[in-house]
């Protein structure tokens, strides 16, 4: 396994080490913090429980996670080492001269920092060409977006690219350098405007929020700035947008270029309205609520194969090559059809995963059989499948969020045009659920039973052939017709 060392281990760099870790990288980290440990391990706890969740696919077996007394023992060997110290330049370039003692040169150096440029960061490296910004988005095992910020200096701009996008993330690669790079500059003018607004008296916080969360945060999620203002267009599009509205810039509306000087009570003002908000919360339930959400509406921008979901869908694409293949001589057993862990949004109001995810995790591993027979999407676009005839589904334990389910799946029969099979739902050894599926291939033309071709026929009666001398599984053959 590759490795990355996360040097400072506070909200950011533990997001950083739970992105790699979870998607099979080894990771070191280095922080003089005595609570560096609990506190990535915390963050670990709510990656381990949210990000997996994204995917259908099981993400890779989670690399080894270690922590280092010094930076040359957490770099050493490193291909990645990510920075995430606080934001002091003085400081960054001190630990870059460290770290180029003992890194490797083909090493990347990337830094977390939100506002210095990386001709700054680069001033005094022994290696300018290593360090590059690579600035993320909290929290950044769930967010993708990565700013990549380079100088003249720079020639690693593919490696960079590819590392990201192999951990499921995107990497926004900057034309020039920049003073805050190009999202915080963003929200910087929007937390200007907060801020006066809550100055003059006009908003509290909780307004503000609701303002952008019942709003235009939701449609920024899934199209950004300009492509929600070209509908705004309507058929005209961008053009008529800017004539209809572009003279409203020349008003007096915004104090974009002024900042309210933050006295104490303006401080004490923002500060007592926030705990008002949000105070009956702790910050580890705001960060599970928050995940919470993020996962279920990048989810649903996965089902629709659109912004921040296209690029999930992409990633767990990739993620196909860490799947088991069956061999021929694993025929004897059942097959490993899913591994994958349970989403958070699959949980009911008793806590644990309602009816219809069942049918969803059974139907994934008929799916996922279908495909080792050769009943893939070529062979479906061709004209052939198998449509379901009859489900039987056994409730035997408790299915909860962020936890990792597999589901084993045996022949009972297949000859001709049916298929009969069972499947297993586990949590390690415990037996959560059966599900038993009789299916009927189907000529996609009539939509009338077919027989199947003959390569898919004969791996079908290979798995059945082999599976007859399992156990016959408690409970099953209760479909119709099945004996």
């Amino acid at each position: 396994m590759p490795t990355a060392a996360i040097i400072g281990g506070g909200v950011i760099g533990g997001g950083w080490a739970a992105r790699f870790l979870l998607n099979g990288w080894d990771v070191r980290v280095f922080d003089p913090d005595p609570e560096a440990q609990r506190k990535i391990g915390e963050v670990l706890d709510n990656a381990r429980r949210s990000l997996p969740g994204l995917y259908e696919r099981a993400l890779p077996v989670e690399g080894a996670l270690s922590f280092h007394e010094k930076m040359s023992e957490a770099v050493a060997g490193a291909v990645w080492i990510q920075e995430s110290v606080p934001e002091r330049l003085e400081l960054k370039q001190k630990v870059y001269q460290t770290l180029q003692e003992h890194c490797d040169a083909g090493a990347v150096l990337g830094s977390s920092t939100s506002g210095f440029k990386p001709s700054e960061l680069q001033g005094c490296a022994t290696r300018p060409e290593q360090i590059v910004v690579c600035h993320p988005f909290n929290p950044v095992y769930l967010l993708p977006l990565v700013e990549v910020v380079m100088t003249g200096a720079n020639d690693n701009a593919d490696q960079v690219a590819d590392i990201l996008r192999g951990i499921g993330m995107h990497p926004l690669v900057l034309k020039k350098e920049i003073d805050a790079h190009i999202a915080d500059r963003f929200l910087e003018a929007v937390w200007r405007e907060a801020l006066w607004l809550i100055k003059d008296g006009i908003a509290t916080t909780q307004e503000i929020d609701d303002a952008i969360r019942y709003g235009f945060g939701i449609r920024w999620a899934q199209m950004g700035l300009f492509e929600t203002y070209r509908v705004a267009g309507g058929e005209a599009g961008m053009k008529h947008f800017i004539a209809q509205f572009g003279p409203a810039l020349e008003w007096p509306w915004t104090k974009l270029m002024d900042v309210p000087e933050l006295t104490d009570d303006l401080v004490n003002a923002i500060a007592d309205q926030s705990d008002a908000q949000s105070g009956a919360y702790s910050i580890r339930e705001l960060e599970r609520i928050r995940d919470k959400n993020l996962v279920a509406m990048m989810r649903a921008l996965k089902a629709q194969d659109w912004g921040a979901g296209a690029l999930i869908r992409a990633h767990e694409a990739n993620l196909q090559r860490f799947e088991p293949k069956p061999l021929p001589s694993e025929r004897t057993g059942p097959v490993e059809t899913v591994r994958r862990v349970v989403p958070l949004d699959w949980v009911d109001y008793n806590g644990h995963m309602n009816e219809a995810r069942y049918l969803q995790a059974f139907g994934d591993a008929t799916d996922r059989f279908m495909e080792i027979i050769g009943c893939d999407a070529t062979y479906i676009a061709l004209g052939g499948s198998y449509f379901t005839a009859e489900t039987h589904i056994r409730h035997i334990d408790e299915v909860h969020a962020g936890h990792e389910i597999t589901i084993v799946t045996q022949v009972l029969l297949g000859e001709g045009k049916k298929m009969h099979l069972w499947h297993e739902m586990y949590e390690d050894e415990r037996l959560l659920a059966t599900g038993e599926h009789m299916l009927i291939h189907v000529s996609l033309e009539t939509r009338r039973a077919s027989a199947p071709s003959e390569a898919v026929a004969e791996k079908l009666s290979g798995y059945a052939r082999s599976h007859v001398a399992l156990p016959r599984p408690h409970g099953a053959g209760r479909a119709v017709g099945v004996k």
